[in-house]
């Protein structure tokens, strides 16, 4: 009797599972939208998603445009924004630098062809940025005590930009070598360690300390972020890393973001402008090194 009694509980079991699939017209579909995983989903879960990739789309391209336009790549927007939509960890770092690649590329061209471009102001902070990028990147660790550090700088970086009087000048200074080798391997260490390009740190102290000018930290930080994300990404590669299976689309969305918002700065906008803008898109990066 026991047994008997549990066939039937286990066919019946089987026939409500089948009943409810078939009643909800259930498809089999892999989204990268929640972690990764593998679930059926009804019609009205299909649209939800749906709905949710293109908002994903649409504020993958607000991020590159605004943070091309003053000459980053766009990395501290692009990890709070695949948290916010639950992309899965394993691919956040490799996702953010490869888009910071691609956007900081468009946006140092484009500072480059307008003229502001000047090689020995960056190159004394890419000697050491790019080789502790790469060892940033190789490091396993929580960096979130970093990132709050981090976020701490930003906020004082905007409230000096746009309430001290004289914090950002047109005239430029000489850059101190060895502190500037300091700076480039700290930053290069930290934008490892978290997967970003460093610009965003390195903008501010370039304006602040009166080494460059607006426009011309933005060409250098350009040029910065794009090497360096190259370093973190070939660091990424020597323990292996996995790309998102949408990158190809999101690189496309991004690149198109990229060359409107870096037209806009380095050709559009002039500098006195351009400095709330940064502003902007410093204050949401320390928004996200705290909340993220």
């Amino acid at each position: 009797m026991g047994i008997n009694g549990n066939v039937f509980a286990s066919r019946r079991n089987t026939f409500l599972n089948l009943e409810r699939r078939y009643r909800c017209c259930l498809v089999l579909r892999t989204s990268s939208f929640g972690e990764g995983c593998i679930r059926v989903f009804s019609e009205n879960e299909k649209d939800k998603i749906h709905t949710m990739e293109y908002l994903f789309l649409i504020s993958l391209f607000v991020i590159a445009f605004l943070y091309s336009s003053v000459g980053h790549g766009g990395g501290t927007g692009y990890l709070a924004l695949l948290a916010l939509f639950g992309i899965a960890p394993v691919f956040m770092k490799s996702t953010a630098l490869t888009l910071n690649v691609f956007v900081s590329a468009i946006s140092f061209f484009s500072y480059y062809k307008a003229g502001y471009f000047r090689w020995k102001l960056v190159f004394p902070f890419l000697i050491t940025s790019i080789p502790f990028a790469y060892l940033g990147a190789m490091t396993k660790v929580n960096p979130s005590t970093y990132k709050i550090i981090l976020g701490i700088f930003l906020l004082i970086a905007v409230a000096r930009m746009l309430f001290v009087p004289k914090a950002i000048t047109e005239t430029s200074e000489k850059v101190p070598i060895l502190l500037a080798l300091a700076i480039g391997a700290l930053l290069g260490l930290f934008s490892g360690m978290i997967g970003i390009g460093g610009g965003i740190i390195l903008s501010p102290i370039i304006i602040l300390m009166h080494w460059a000018n607006v426009k011309e930290s933005a060409a250098a930080s350009a040029l910065f972020i794009f090497l360096n994300s190259i370093s973190g990404l070939f660091g990424l590669a020597t323990s292996g890393f996995t790309l998102e299976p949408h990158i190809v689309v999101w690189i496309i969305v991004g690149i198109v973001g990229g060359i409107s918002g870096s037209y806009m700065g380095s050709f559009s906008l002039k500098s006195d402008k351009l400095k709330f803008v940064l502003a902007a898109v410093l204050l949401m990066a320390s928004i996200k090194l705290f909340i993220f």
